[in-house]
């Protein structure tokens, strides 16, 4: 390779004139540091990993319907509708511990998705720049508190809260309502549906607000900018610029909640009241779930039938979170073939 300099006014001499050519030596090639074998143990170690992971979910789902074969064999799926829960007699539903985990899990989401948003809005699109990373912090430092402190707190300051300010004013107004007064009865204790269901939103709102906020923070600022200079108010853009654009994020993050909600142990147990009768819907009852039924009896459960009961409830669990997690693929999908059909 060589370049070509003329001069012209830099000399008299006759040399001056003439063209110099300067000769530009390539850069050397660097040795690849590794070889094909490299790359082909990268790639069977990759494919192990996923093997190991798919192994581990065959031998979990595997070890539990072999541990509850024996409640399968004698209840079936009518262990999913008997709201009977006697270790004596061994007679074994599970109605009760399924609904006080949907019903919880239904309440946690249906307070911490809002709230979340609002957390990620804030703290993407409106709060100044002095206060987003420490109130982001605060927000994370929820996270790293543990399930038995909430449940603790819940139990002996949140829960007297709920009776006295929420429990008894509702009870006394919406007393002798049909339908409306069936949903608040019950003794003012403030353990109940509710109060683990808020327990739980308390919990998993750091998890979803952090998500959130992350995801809101990739979009582009050229489209938020673009938005924002065709006259788009900060809700226009939130709504239909940076919600379509992280849609699977989002969902992600909620799916993250839930799964944290379903499976959690030590908090609900403080809170939910651990009964084994399903005697009304109210949502001041006491009830039980399925993860606080296996810590409180797991260990007490001997070899039989409530042994497998107890696992029949684990198996139950593990097909409640696959069809969560079906349904939200199922939903993701959904939308995105509704964008294509727009577009």
């Amino acid at each position: 390779m060589s370049t070509t300099l003329a001069g012209s006014d830099f000399s008299s001499s006759p040399s001056a004139t003439q063209p110099v050519r300067v000769m530009i030596q390539p850069p050397p090639v660097k040795k690849a540091r590794s070889g094909p074998w490299a790359d082909l143990v990268f790639g069977w170690l990759a494919k192990a990993s996923a093997l190991v992971t798919l192994g581990m979910l065959v031998a979990i789902l595997g070890s539990l319907t072999v541990s509850a074969w024996p409640a399968i064999d004698k209840y079936g799926l009518g262990f999913l509708t008997s709201t009977t829960w006697d270790p004596v007699k061994e007679e074994f539903g599970g109605l009760v511990m399924i609904y006080g985990t949907l019903a919880t899990s239904f309440i946690a989401l249906l307070i911490a998705v809002p709230v979340s948003f609002g957390i990620a809005l804030f703290l993407t699109e409106l709060s100044p720049a002095w206060l987003k990373r420490p109130l982001g912090t605060a927000i994370e430092l929820l996270a790293a508190v543990p399930s038995i402190v909430y449940g603790m707190w819940g139990l002996l300051v949140f829960g007297p809260v709920l009776a006295t300010y929420v429990q008894q004013p509702m009870q006394a107004a919406f007393s002798g309502v049909p339908y409306l007064g069936a949903f608040v009865s019950g003794p003012p204790v403030g353990i109940g549906i509710l109060s683990a269901g808020i327990i739980l939103a308390i919990m998993i709102i750091p998890f979803i607000a952090a998500v959130m906020r992350d995801v809101f923070e990739v979009t582009p600022h050229l489209l938020k900018e673009s938005a924002y200079g065709l006259g788009a108010t900060t809700w226009e853009v939130v709504s239909k610029v940076v919600l379509p654009y992280t849609k699977s994020g989002v969902l992600g993050g909620i799916m993250l909640g839930l799964g944290r909600a379903i499976g959690e142990t030590m908090a609900v147990t403080f809170v939910i009241g651990n009964f084994n009768q399903l005697d009304s819907l109210s949502l001041f009852q006491a009830a039980n779930s399925i993860t606080s039924a296996l810590a409180n009896e797991f260990a007490e459960a001997g070899e039989g039938l409530h042994q497998a009961s107890l696992m029949y409830l684990g198996l139950v669990l593990f097909f409640i979170t696959f069809v969560i997690l079906s349904l939200s693929k199922m939903l993701l999908a959904q939308l995105r073939k509704n964008e294509g059909a727009k577009t």
